[in-house]
């Protein structure tokens, strides 16, 4: 290649957006954007965008891994993703569970991946149950992670009653995905689910200014959103994560707008979650090309937005964090959850807020020589109790090497606290880790025109659904959701 980086070239499983049968595609560079294209014998040819920075893209795709995927799963016959259930093809557990406890919303918004409205179809608190049951009984790691979803779950009266059972059935973490309207208006509601055991409140939050609203919710709710979180502040919680969708000439301008409202309110927001619209549900499919954004495109942004504090080189995907599950196995003998989901459906990084200015963790510390300082360090473990204090041992050791302490925040103890995540692997340790940073995360969901089935096998987002089944999230917005929904 003359010395040249190799064009990027690859053939994957997809999916004729209009008949949703099985086809192959092309991902392939085009100039400096990541290209996929697909022919279907009835329909013609389709052609979008996969991933529109090829460098972000060979470096993510550096930190690609495999789990051992789940035991007691039935084998599939028909594939992928025929067959969700989930089969024994699947390379990640469920590290969130989603249940939709109602299909009702209060909004009819122009852009909706579930398609929310006026129907009513809800599954008993008893239904609810069993579903919670199902994640809980996976193997070899039970489903750490719920969110109730819908339509919008807080139209339902006995919400804090679900939020009670699934704290009671063991879930750390517990999230319930709303746009805010009731916890506007209903003080005691904030408080009932607060009460119950409510980890984060999933706040659809698409900007800081009344337009994007109007645009894509078809009303100005900014008003809402922010007697929602001072509810929520009053009521106690301590978790909100905003949830954007981002449309690209919509409200593209107002990413790091959204960084800045969220540094300002860090006593309660914990995190951000960006999330480029997908092309399911209510959205006018004509409108791809002037509306699709990727996640490089998010991370160009926040480069813009914010004078260069928040770089795209403080992003890494998903699955970079692997070793941490493995560092904490290793310490506490018990099987964790392993984020091994395909490197292009996720980015994140922790920002530090202090004195007006976000410094994101990367700044004063070497995360990826301290992954490879912890991979190197497990490979040698050999499972016994002098390993593991020799492990230790290496990693205070080596700890000093990947912190600059002269960059770190001013009175902040970095090291300490990066000991207490990996050395005691504890809730606590890890609670203290997210209340001093802001995380940023984008999530980009798939849709028909641009699936690759090999992301989807790795996807670790799953609905649970009220016949036992548990069904990846991009599969069952494309292919499941209007299935199921016809066939009632």
């Amino acid at each position: 290649m003359n010395g040249k980086t190799p064009l990027i070239t690859r053939t994957v499983s997809s999916l004729c957006p209009v008949c949703l049968e099985v086809i192959y595609s092309r991902i392939f560079q085009e100039g400096e954007a990541v290209m996929i294209e697909k022919h279907c014998e009835e329909h013609g040819d389709f052609k979008d965008i996969y991933w529109s920075d090829a460098t972000i893209y060979r470096r993510f795709m550096r930190y690609q891994s495999d789990w051992m995927g789940l035991t007691k799963s039935p084998q599939a016959r028909q594939g992928c993703p025929f067959e969700c259930g989930l089969c024994r093809n699947h390379k990640t557990g469920t590290l969130l569970g989603i249940i939709d406890v109602t299909s009702r919303c209060n909004l009819s918004c122009p852009i909706c991946f579930a398609d929310a409205g006026d129907e009513l179809n809800e599954p008993t608190i008893s239904q609810i149950g069993a579903m919670m049951q199902v994640l809980r009984d996976q193997m070899p790691v039970p489903c750490p992670a719920i969110q109730f979803s819908g339509g919008e779950p807080t139209l339902r009266k006995d919400l804090s009653e679900i939020v009670f059972l699934a704290r009671k059935m063991g879930f750390a973490q517990i999230q319930v995905a709303t746009n805010g309207i009731m916890l506007a208006v209903k003080p005691d509601l904030c408080k009932d689910l607060v009460h119950s055991g409510l980890s984060t409140i999933y706040l659809q939050f698409d900007g800081v200014t009344p337009e994007p609203y109007k645009a894509i919710r078809g009303c100005d709710l900014l008003p809402a959103k922010l007697r929602a979180i001072e509810n929520l502040r009053a009521a106690g919680q301590h978790s909100i994560v905003l949830v954007p969708t981002l449309v690209k000439g919509t409200n593209d301008s107002q990413v790091g707008d959204i960084v800045k409202f969220a540094s300002k309110n860090l006593e309660i927001v914990k995190g951000i979650n960006y999330q480029p619209v997908s092309f399911t549900g209510r959205i006018d499919q004509e409108e791809r090309a002037a509306k699709r954004i990727t996640i490089p495109d998010v991370l160009a942004l926040l480069e813009d937005q914010t004078d260069n504090e928040i770089t795209r080189d403080d992003f890494y995907p998903i699955p970079f964090v692997e070793p941490i599950s493995h560092l904490i196995e290793a310490e506490t003998g018990r099987s964790q959850p392993v984020f091994t989901a395909h490197p292009c459906c996720g980015a994140g990084t922790y920002i530090y807020c202090q004195g007006g200015h976000m410094i994101p963790i990367t700044r004063f510390l070497d995360v990826e020589g301290l992954m490879e300082k912890i991979r190197q360090e497990i490979d040698c473990f050999d499972g016994s109790m002098l390993g593991k204090l020799k492990m230790n041992g290496m990693i205070l050791k080596h700890m000093p090497r990947f912190v600059d302490e002269l960059r770190a925040p001013d009175n902040f103890n970095l090291k300490e606290l990066i000991l207490s995540v990996f050395i005691n692997g504890t809730r606590e340790s890890l609670a203290e880790f997210h209340n001093r940073f802001l995380f940023l995360g984008i999530m980009h969901f798939q849709d028909r025109y641009n699936i690759d089935l090999e992301k989807l096998e790795r996807c670790g987002i799953h609905y649970a659904m009220p016949d036992g089944r548990i069904i990846p999230f991009c599969s069952y917005n494309i292919f499941h959701r209007s299935r199921l929904r016809n066939n009632q």
